[in-house]
């Protein structure tokens, strides 16, 4: 038998441990071939008794979790708002549960390989994983993925959502969703829109709306989404669809014009701008969330301390009022809607991928 090993693991628990052990090594015992008249009832009690002692053996560490430092995986480069909202949390989480949670970004491949390591990781509660749609999305996007979204990760909330904003360089002559719309279709070719990267949320916005509305417009990929509303207040691309995190500060400061915000209700952060609903487009809608996931097999009673102390976070006045200024907007639902979302989500953007033809770049 693989003997139990739990890193740093107070000496009560590794006691409870191995009477556990003992029980089932003396359960096995009492059935050799010559005891093997042994009434039922005994044998059944040696088994309740080890269930429970690894029911409390359970409880007892996920009570005294964590015990040491979390690695706290975001799987693009800094500075974008994967990292931005895993730093806030990972702080967040660092003062509530008395442990350093620290980041630690691994990038590449759309986000591929830092999933692919957390993944791969031990189930137990010192490795999560914050990640944005492309959890779901990179299945459908590339040939081969190291993760499987359903199989190698459970769940614990998406804590927050960013909507996306399709916001404008001021010389552009327009100053409505609609007066964008003819001004592409006056100059076929002619434009083209930046994204945070292929196959993210603005990305995916982006053709949505250039394949509902039959644009000629052509994307242009950037490595995250602060390097495409950078080449847009620039000018060099003059449209852009990305996450109110990067564009709302270069908004507020008269640098780009906002048209209109890609989700269901209007952005805190922006409550002037209008939703593409009302701005008369109801089926260009989308947004950038951010979840908290685990690599499969974490013990439930982590999972469900995780999900208390995120969802106490953000609805934290201070967090809250800061993460608005940032343009996130708290949701915190519970490890079965989150696993339902993403379900939702890899059946609706695998549609926009395949019919706009998407492939990684």
């Amino acid at each position: 038998m693989r003997r139990l090993h739990y890193p740093d693991v107070d000496p009560p628990i590794i006691l409870i441990e191995r009477a556990l052990f003992w029980l089932v090594i003396a359960a096995i015992g009492a059935l050799w071939p010559e005891e093997i008249n042994m009434r039922r009832r005994e044998f059944i009690t040696l088994l309740g008794g080890a269930a429970w002692l690894s029911t409390i053996s359970r409880l007892a560490w996920a009570q005294a979790y964590p015990m040491r430092p979390v690695r706290v995986i975001v799987p693009y480069a800094p500075g974008g708002p994967t990292d931005i909202f895993g730093r806030l949390i990972a702080q967040s989480l660092s003062k509530h549960l008395g442990k350093q949670f620290y980041v630690e970004n691994i990038g590449g491949a759309g986000g591929n390989v830092g999933m692919g390591q957390a993944a791969r990781a031990a189930p137990d509660g010192y490795t999560i994983l914050v990640v944005p749609p492309n959890i779901v999305v990179n299945p459908a996007l590339y040939n081969k993925v190291p993760y499987d979204p359903y199989k190698d990760f459970d769940p614990v909330t998406i804590a927050v959502s960013a909507p996306l904003v399709l916001a404008v360089h001021p010389s552009l002559p327009v100053q409505t969703v609609r007066d964008l719309v003819g001004f592409i279709k006056s100059s076929p070719g002619k434009y083209n829109f930046a994204s945070g990267g292929t196959g993210t949320p603005g990305h995916l916005v982006g053709e949505q709306f250039r394949l509902s509305l039959g644009l000629d417009l052509v994307h242009i990929p950037f490595n995250s989404s602060g390097l495409a509303i950078g080449s847009t207040v620039a000018g060099h691309t003059p449209i852009a669809f990305a996450s109110l995190v990067s564009a709302a500060p270069q908004v507020k400061e008269g640098k780009l014009r906002a048209l209109a915000v890609a989700s269901k209700m209007r952005s805190q952060a922006l409550p002037d701008v209008p939703t593409m609903t009302e701005a008369g487009y109801p089926g260009i809608e989308g947004e950038a969330w951010f979840a908290i996931i685990v690599p499969a097999r974490t013990p439930k009673e982590i999972v469900a301390l995780l999900h208390r102390e995120i969802a106490k976070a953000i609805a934290l006045p201070g967090m809250k009022e800061r993460m608005a200024t940032l343009g996130f907007e708290p949701v915190g639902n519970t490890p079965e809607e989150c696993a339902a979302q993403f379900r939702t989500e890899t059946a609706k953007w695998g549609k926009v991928i395949r019919e706009a033809g998407i492939k990684p770049q």
